[in-house]
């Protein structure tokens, strides 16, 4: 009977330890292993013990401070269907394999392996369009952003329902994003040019079942890319990014939209100072998800919306921004905005010398391109339904 006993407690003792196969495996495939793998962004991959093992420490460190995986919402606002945070007890579980000396455990326990397409996410794209030459980034300095216009040869229009950029050194490349020149000039949705922007940990782009971009006969994309040299050695990258048309004509458009000023001023020194910018629907629309975006010296951006009967609510508030991590946040579930509503947002600035990143804080700063410069858009995707009869550009 003693015996007995002494062999359930051995085995509730080996059962309850913590160990990577287990328990820590499964939280990094499900979290971690998208970025953190061969080829992609991540600086270092995370699929194995081997991998692992010597980042123990570093890791319970990150996800402790919450710095990783990346995700700057506030939770006390919105609901997102990308929402990367690590609940408490994956947290738990993480600090306790480190604090009891990162184990192994037994390798029959792991998981199966997750699946991820070689190359692209969003299946064989229908079309590849990369930025049209192959351009040196130098061991060092400072490279203004870049922009590369590549004509789509597009004959009709077309649906895309994903879109997916694949840098092509990841090593030097901070953002890109892909633009829309239509074939008239005109802008559709005031804000309507975005397509598809990539940055570390920003997944590719997959509409909302239903809905689709149209990219009109003869435009022409505008890629922006932002390189930052790795400090060793010069690199050739020529950047590409895929889509994928729809199958069936989709039933809804799906459309960029943005809240944007441009002429702001923020003075030389000042750690609050505050930047608005509003959107008003003009008919019903469905919003499907959001993109703040700013520089070096973005502290915080808020969006709102005040509805024609007068009540408001905060639908995204980003306390703490970092242009490190250009993220989008894409509801869980679209959000019914009626004609006459107003989008608000609101961004404070921080140009002090008490901000690290701050370029040079005894200057004023404008609107611009460059980083040493600022931005303040507010994007958002939104749908509407398609007007006509889609007779091309389905696949």
């Amino acid at each position: 009977m003693r015996t007995g006993a002494v062999l359930l407690i051995a085995a509730a003792g080996a059962y309850g330890e913590t160990t990577y196969s287990r328990d820590v495996a499964p939280i990094l495939n499900r979290r971690c292993v998208e970025c953190h793998r061969k080829g992609e962004a991540a600086p270092m991959p995370l699929t194995s013990y081997r991998e692992v093992r010597p980042w123990a420490a570093a890791i319970r460190e990150a996800v402790l401070a919450t710095k990783m995986p990346p995700w700057l919402a506030d939770p006390a606002h919105g609901s997102f269907r990308n929402d990367r945070r690590l609940s408490e007890e994956e947290k738990r579980t993480i600090a306790e394999w480190v604090k009891s000396g990162a184990p192994e455990g037994d390798p029959a326990t792991l998981p199966p392996a997750p699946r991820f397409t070689e190359g692209w996410n969003i299946g064989q794209p229908d079309a590849v369009f990369d930025i049209g030459q192959e351009f040196e980034v130098p061991a060092s300095g400072v490279v203004p952003y870049q922009y590369f216009k590549v004509p789509s040869r597009f004959t009709e229009d077309v649906w895309v329902e994903a879109a997916e950029i694949r840098p092509g050194q990841r090593t030097v490349v901070h953002h890109v994003i892909v633009f829309l020149i239509p074939p008239d000039g005109r802008r559709r949705g005031d804000g309507g040019d975005l397509l598809v922007g990539w940055a570390p940990g920003d997944p590719a782009v997959e509409f909302t079942p239903g809905s689709a971009r149209r990219i009109r006969a003869g435009t022409t994309f505008n890629i922006q890319m932002h390189y930052t040299p790795n400090g060793k050695s010069a690199v050739k990258d020529r950047s590409y990014f895929g889509l994928r048309f729809a199958r069936k004509p989709p039933e809804r458009e799906n459309i960029t939209g943005r809240a944007i000023n441009t002429r702001f001023v923020i003075p030389a020194g000042a750690g609050h100072h505050e930047v608005r910018a509003s959107w008003t629907a003009r008919q019903d629309v469905e919003i499907q998800g959001f993109m703040p975006h700013m520089h070096l010296r973005g502290k915080d951006f808020r969006y709102s919306i005040e509805y024609p009967d007068g009540h408001s609510e905060i639908l995204l508030n980003i306390p703490r921004y970092d242009f490190n991590w250009q993220l989008s946040y894409e509801l869980a579930r679209p959000l019914k905005v009626p004609k006459g509503a107003r989008i608000e947002c609101v961004a404070h600035y921080d140009n002090s010398p008490n901000n690290k990143y701050n370029p040079d804080p005894s200057k004023e700063v404008r609107w611009g391109d460059q980083t040493w410069e600022e931005m303040m858009i507010g994007w958002f995707n939104y749908t509407i339904p398609r007007e006509g009869t889609v007779t091309a550009g389905i696949r």
